[in-house]
């Protein structure tokens, strides 16, 4: 590690990392050597695909990905109905036993399911611990396969079961336990709550978001298609990151134990974001499924350049700086307002997008009058719809007390 990278380090919890990025548990954490590979790259850490009894059959369908595309045809959204892991728990017995002697100062968090016998879920806590992993994270928010058992996110969905099934684990181990919570409730603070009382060190939150993708117009069938039929499955990528923010910011408010923060992060600003958001490191899943797990170099490099920018000598002064600056709807200021502006009219394409937004969705404060684009400030209510749909730059919002 080069002597820059100093200041990427920071404490999450109990966890000492070198940086805040580490690999989700998924795909990429699906074998050993997935994860030797990402933390040579210099990866801080990583969560272990899934690990279950031995006992539990674990089938795979085929194809088990769709995706979201853009209109430039990059991918957006992802989603895939992809299973926990197939390998016995001797494997990963053996696998982390290795991965934490090659790479000791590297943080490796082993994932674990089971079904709901206290004995299942502390002899595979207990195994995982004794392999030598730095901590536990107890998968309780997979959305597709595992909660027809009444696992996954048929745990993380009752408070109760959350609670029992944590305090089960944290009174096996003596390393830290952490509970991933799914996006896929009314109200996660509640099931925040639940596991922190029990006795969680630490939530990471997101897991996917339940969804259907999509249908095939030709065939009707719903997508992913296997033999001709589907079921509902884990949306991922960076359509989910507004998701994913509100829930650490909300975990952040309610409980004081430390996040980590996931959820369609594909470049450093999400990963910072998150981190303003109330993380204390993130996890990344996707970008690296899509990308690679080489992602990483950019995602130091931008968030240390980032740090020194800001005259932070860690991430840790930005860890939760946006959360107290989130309240209630009704506690937003009336006596503050912003209004359309030209900004840079010469940038202006006279495409006619905002004239059409301001004009069929706002409050006509945007005409063209002989080919020209005219904002009425009088008119405009600052909504901000113009600056969004203008491609350009050319109008922005500038801020206007009210009086």
């Amino acid at each position: 590690m080069s002597q820059n990278d100093s200041r990427l380090k920071l404490k999450c919890g109990n966890l000492q990392l070198e940086n805040p990025f580490l690999l989700a548990s998924g795909p990429p954490t699906a074998e050993g050597d997935f994860i030797r590979k990402a933390l040579g790259l210099g990866w801080g850490g990583a969560v272990t695909k899934t690990i279950n009894p031995d006992n539990i059959e674990v089938a795979d369908v085929s194809p088990r990905f769709g995706v979201v595309k853009g209109g430039d045809g990059a991918i957006v959204g992802f989603e895939n109905i992809e299973l926990i892991s197939k390998k016995p728990v001797a494997y990963w017995q053996t696998e982390v036993e290795k991965l934490k002697k090659e790479y000791p100062h590297k943080v490796l968090i082993a994932s674990i399911m089971a079904d709901r016998e206290k004995g299942s879920w502390q002899t595979l806590a207990r195994q995982m611990e004794h392999a030598g992993a730095d901590a536990l994270e107890l998968n309780f928010s997979c959305p597709h396969g595992m909660p027809e058992q009444g696992l996954g996110s048929a745990i993380g969905q009752d408070p109760e079961i959350t609670a029992t099934i944590t305090r089960w684990v944290k009174e096996a181990v003596k390393i830290p336990v952490i509970v991933k919570l799914s996006p896929n409730v009314t109200d996660i603070q509640i099931i925040a709550r639940a596991a922190v009382g029990a006795g969680a060190d630490m939530l990471a939150a997101i897991n996917t978001v339940q969804c259907l993708i999509g249908v095939d117009l030709d065939s009707l069938d719903p997508v992913p298609s296997v033999d001709g039929y589907s079921t509902y499955g884990g949306y991922s990528g960076y359509a989910i990151k507004p998701i994913g923010l509100r829930c650490v910011a909300q975990i952040a408010q309610c409980v004081a134990v430390p996040v980590m923060g996931m959820g369609g992060i594909c470049s450093w600003r999400d990963a910072a974001e998150y981190l303003a958001a109330g993380a204390g490191a993130v996890q990344v899943c996707t970008e690296v499924m899509l990308k690679g797990v080489g992602i990483i170099r950019s995602l130091q490099d931008g968030l240390r350049k980032y740090l020194v920018q800001k005259g932070f000598e860690s991430p840790e002064p930005l860890v939760g700086a946006a959360v107290k600056k989130l309240g209630s709807h009704e506690q937003l200021s009336r006596r503050y307002a912003a209004r359309a502006n030209w900004a840079a009219p010469e940038n202006c394409s006279e495409c006619g997008k905002c004239v059409s937004a301001c004009g069929e969705s706002g409050y006509q404060a945007i005409t063209l009058e002989d080919h020209q684009v005219v904002i009425d400030t009088s008119r405009c209510d600052g909504c901000s719809l113009c600056s969004h749909v203008c491609a350009t730059g050319a109008i922005q919002m500038r801020p206007a007390h009210l009086h």
